[in-house]
């Protein structure tokens, strides 16, 4: 696999790691919490649509749904399923069809943007995440899903 795949995948096992911690343990109703325009809700529904397009794009039929906002647990899902059929695109050998530099520009970088969107909203929503020394975690291409592994190195 080509250097730019492989950190293209890890930027998305990355992306996974944080946005797992900033949703775990988030009650349901951090869903709703409604304190600067758009709620985790919405947000999270857009990390989705993001990933489907971004699908769409790298499968050479680039369509943007906005889609019909599901209940928080099923929103959850569908991100972390969106991401993980983007990044399992990514792994095999076929060709994408959108350059992975301007795949990285907008969807990926708009979908970080937001996961620091959903950790600062969990503070100010007072459930705290605890901090976590990112440069040690175990994250390696390919952890999509919402189960990651154990933080190494909490403060």
């Amino acid at each position: 696999m080509d250097a730019e795949r492989e950190f293209a995948r890890h930027t998305l096992a990355t992306l996974a790691y944080r946005a797992a911690r900033a949703l775990e343990g988030a009650p349901d109703e951090f869903a709703s919490y409604a304190a600067a325009g758009r709620t985790p809700e919405q947000i999270l529904s857009h990390m989705g649509d993001l990933f489907e397009w971004a699908l769409s794009i790298a499968q050479g039929r680039e369509v943007w749904l906005d889609s019909q906002r599901l209940p928080w647990q099923d929103e959850k899902r569908r991100f972390f399923a969106s991401l993980t059929a983007f990044d399992m695109l990514l792994a095999r050998h076929e060709p994408i069809h959108g350059d992975l530099e301007r795949l990285f520009q907008g969807p990926i970088a708009d979908a970080l943007t937001h996961t620091g969107q959903l950790a600062m909203l969990r503070r100010l929503a007072g459930y705290r995440i605890a901090g976590e020394n990112y440069y040690v975690a175990k994250i390696e291409a390919g952890q999509t899903g919402e189960q990651q592994p154990h933080p190494v190195k909490t403060f």
